[in-house]
């Protein structure tokens, strides 16, 4: 079958590098975004809109602007180092404008498979006017934070609490929780991010939890970001070599910070096990007593909280339920075992043919903005038939024997969505042949070859070689470190300063010794 015509659903992160994936393929794509504007998740909304991921009013962006750029598109080097929600999506029109990916401002409304391998696609607009189109595949890049997850039925007596309880997706900022009490359920980035938040005008907040969790920030060695200090290719061989020593320097690093036994924090888990818990402030608020941990919650007696440790909290205002997100494609008119199934998290492995892709379908200890853009550069050249999927049998054994490729992270809903950011980023530039070749590097640019190894694994690393080569990726990798730099240059102090190239020019030294 010969795909031309390309739906893409979405117009978010995943949804624009879909767009630019396709047109660089030479396929035909049309974006459809059923709100009013680009941005997905980064687009704050005053009130929460259904169906559609929503963030808060104070939220910043966790991964840094060079782990979380897109690979042929650097960021502005006076943007922060860890972007504001405004910030992000500012990025995002800026990549939108730069290669004419803007979309349709149409929702739609049903997207079936036909007989004839072509997918019939139903688009509403504001005012109900509903049209059809017929495509050759579709892009799903509608994310996994739109449809909230309330387990009310976990909370026995939570029907009697006369309070207000909502769930982190209807958050935008503490108005209104002024001198409440608050206890929030949860301690993902979320619940963490909202009791923080909350704190600094409740009476008290108290954070729940089942698990405990590894509390990391954004600050890593010597200030710079921590994203760029840890997530290198010498730090995944050195997890895959010696997993047990990592997990034992990780947990280490963590407690230097604050020890998470005293602190309340320290979770059943191991570090390496679970994607770690990212929050600067949490510390802080929790040494003044601003939050306070607490376990798991046991049961709701009108206003009062029972934790499962006996301890009770009396007179609570305000619930918080930061529980997480149900996976779900309303749209879709397919059975939803199809979904149950995704290989490398992109393709049902159970249809045929492979016309149907979803991006942007996972997590990780990692940006998703890289991965997302790799799965839509995958999927658009297995449209056009440039790469194929292996047989469906040899596909359902892959999912079975690596589900998600998250074979090593511990049991939860959410890890069904976990990937190993750098071999899963990897798998796949070697299947579009994109992969980084070190060894090579090292024989015809040791100094690249250096920063690649042992730099922050940077997207710009998959557009050196093959397919969708880019010529500034050579020298978008080599100033990155530049353009972390330039955003603290407010206040210049007198003093010694290697610059990028000085550090080039020493180890080109170097090795022309050698």
């Amino acid at each position: 079958m010969v795909v031309q015509r390309v739906a893409v659903i979405g117009a978010g992160p995943s949804g624009l590098t879909s767009v630019k994936a396709c047109l660089d393929e030479g396929l035909e794509p049309m974006c459809f975004e059923s709100s009013h504007d680009i941005g997905g998740l980064w687009r704050y909304k005053e009130k929460p809109e259904p169906g559609r991921a929503n963030v808060y009013q104070s939220v910043v962006i966790n991964s840094s602007k060079e782990m979380m750029a897109f690979s042929d598109f650097p960021p502005l080097p006076e943007l922060p180092n860890n972007m504001h929600h405004t910030e992000v999506l500012k990025y995002l029109r800026l990549y939108a404008h730069k290669f004419n990916l803007l979309p349709v401002l149409l929702g739609v409304y049903a997207a079936d498979f036909t007989g004839t391998g072509r997918w019939i696609v139903e688009t509403e607009t504001v005012d109900s006017q509903r049209a059809t189109h017929v495509f050759d595949a579709v892009l799903v890049c509608t994310g996994h934070f739109s449809v909230p997850h309330l387990p009310l039925k976990d909370f026995p007596g939570i029907e009697s609490f006369p309070g207000r309880y909502f769930h982190s997706w209807d958050y935008c900022n503490p108005t209104g929780l002024e001198d409440k009490t608050v206890v929030v359920i949860g301690f993902g980035n979320s619940g963490s991010d909202l009791a923080v938040d909350i704190s600094r005008v409740a009476n008290r907040v108290y954070l729940s939890t089942r698990t405990g969790a590894w509390v990391t920030c954004r600050v890593g060695p010597k200030g710079i970001p921590a994203d760029i200090a840890w997530i290198t290719r010498t730090g995944a061989l050195m997890q895959k070599l010696f997993p047990s020593w990592s997990n034992r320097m990780f947990e280490k690093k963590m407690n230097e910070m604050y020890d998470h036994q005293l602190y309340g924090l320290k979770p059943k888990h191991s570090f390496l096990a679970q994607i770690p818990v990212v929050n600067d402030n949490l510390a802080s608020q929790i040494i003044s007593g601003r939050v306070r941990m607490k376990p798991n919650i046991k049961e709701f007696r009108e206003s009062n909280v029972i934790f499962t440790d006996g301890s009770i909290v009396e007179n609570v205002d305000v619930v918080v339920f930061a529980t997480g997100y149900k996976h779900s494609f309303p749209f879709l008119q397919l059975r939803s075992a199809y979904m149950l199934h995704l290989y490398r998290n992109v393709f049902p492995a159970a249809l045929s043919p492979p016309t149907l892709a979803v991006v942007g379908f996972i997590s990780g200890a990692g940006s998703i903005n890289p991965a997302a853009e790799l799965q839509a550069r995958w999927a658009t050249r297995i449209f056009k038939g440039l790469v194929s999927l292996p047989k469906q049998e040899d596909m359902m054994k892959a999912i079975e024997k690596e589900p998600g490729m998250h074979y090593r992270f511990s049991g939860s809903g959410h890890n069904s969505l976990q990937v190993d950011f750098i071999p899963y980023m990897d798998s796949l530039a070697h299947e579009i042949g994109v992969h980084p070749n070190v060894l090579t590097l090292c024989l015809k640019d040791p100094i690249l070859a250096l920063e690649v190894f042992t730099g922050p694994c940077t997207s710009y690393q998959y557009r050196l070689t093959g397919p969708g080569r880019w010529s500034g990726s050579r020298n978008a990798i080599l100033t990155q470190m530049d353009r972390v730099r330039e955003p603290f240059r407010t206040r210049m102090v007198p003093g010694p300063e290697t610059s990028s190239l000085s550090q080039q020019n020493s180890v080109a030294k170097l090795l022309k010794a050698i």
